[in-house]
Order: structure tokens, then C-alpha cells, then sequence
């Protein structure tokens, strides 16, 4: 049986709708049997996204409101965006994002995830509990953070509670 397409969300209602203080992921897409995930992420004006990479996926950033700007590590440049702008952001690449002084909306999208898988170091110690990673668990989207020490969800722009 072929899969049925459907309409998920409408973003400008769903923008229209949110509490005018909300940031961080307003939706994402969690149909099951997904091959995608998307987020529609609002960054109240001036809020930053701090420097991070993505090392195993590419993703697609689309404004849809607002203004701001993406800093690259590689060489410094700095990218405007701008509402109907569209960024790829390739895999490996570090970046910084940052919200002009109206906010800035965006709708990311990429590959979905491979699921995370434990494995344990050859010839290490197999017994006891592993190790608790809770801190790297965003609280706003609950996204499990590959850096060991985040800063800022790759996913919503959220900062991470200080240690």
C-alpha cells in the first residue's frame, strides 16, 4: 500500500498562533516511518545560536520571518539572511547563527537521525550502568547533544542550563 501524502502543519498559522515570547522549536515533523525531520524554530531578536556542527548530516535552513545572520568558522564570513532566504549547511561545516533585532523564524530540514547505539570500547570493562547524559539532553526539545559539554541545541537554539 502506497503511503498517502497529507498536509502536517501550516506555518504562518502556526506562528500566528504561538505565544508571542515563544522560542525554540514551535514544530516538528514526528510522522512515523519518517525518512525527514523538520523544525520550525523562532529565535527572539538578538538570541544567538553559538558556534556548533552538525558532523554527520547536511540541513537546510529556509527564513521565514525576520532577519540574521550566519557566522562560518572555516573563513569568518558572515551570511545575511533574510526572509525566503535558503542556507545549506553542509555537513562537517561550523557555524554560529544569530537573530536580527526583529527575531528570526526558520524552518530547518534534514535526513533523519540514525537512532543512537551504544558500543562498547574493545577489551573495556562491559558490567556497571553507562554513564548518565542527562546534562546533554536539551530541555526545550528534548535532542540529545553529540558535544559533551553543549552550550546551545543544534536543533532549537535553546542554551543549555550552566554546570
Amino acid at each position: 500500500m502506497n503511503a498517502v501524502p497529507r498536509i502536517l502543519a501550516v506555518l504562518d498559522g502556526l506562528l500566528a498562533t504561538a505565544e508571542p515570547g515563544a522560542r525554540g522549536a514551535l514544530w516538528h515533523l514526528a510522522e512515523p516511518g519518517r525518512e525527514l525531520d523538520a523544525n520550525l524554530v523562532r529565535l527572539p531578536p538578538g538570541a544567538e545560536v553559538g558556534e556548533h556542527q552538525e558532523d554527520v548530516l547536511d540541513v537546510l535552513l529556509v527564513v521565514l520571518e525576520g532577519a540574521g545572520s550566519v557566522r562560518t568558522a572555516e573563513d569568518g564570513r558572515v551570511l545575511e539572511l533574510g526572509p525566503g532566504t535558503a542556507l545549506w549547511l553542509p555537513r562537517t561545516s561550523r557555524r554560529a547563527l544569530a537573530a536580527g533585532p526583529d527575531g528570526l523564524v526558520y524552518l530547518t530540514v534534514h535526513r533523519r537521525r540514525p537512532g543512537l547505539a551504544i558500543k562498547p570500547t574493545p577489551g573495556a570493562y562491559e558490567g556497571g550502568e553507562g554513564p548518565c547524559m542527562l546534562d546533554r539532553v536539551c530541555p526545550e526539545c528534548g535532542r540529545l547533544s553529540q558535544d559533551s559539554a553543549p552550550v546551545f541545541c543544534s536543533r532549537c537554539g535553546e542554551r543549555f542550563p550552566e554546570r
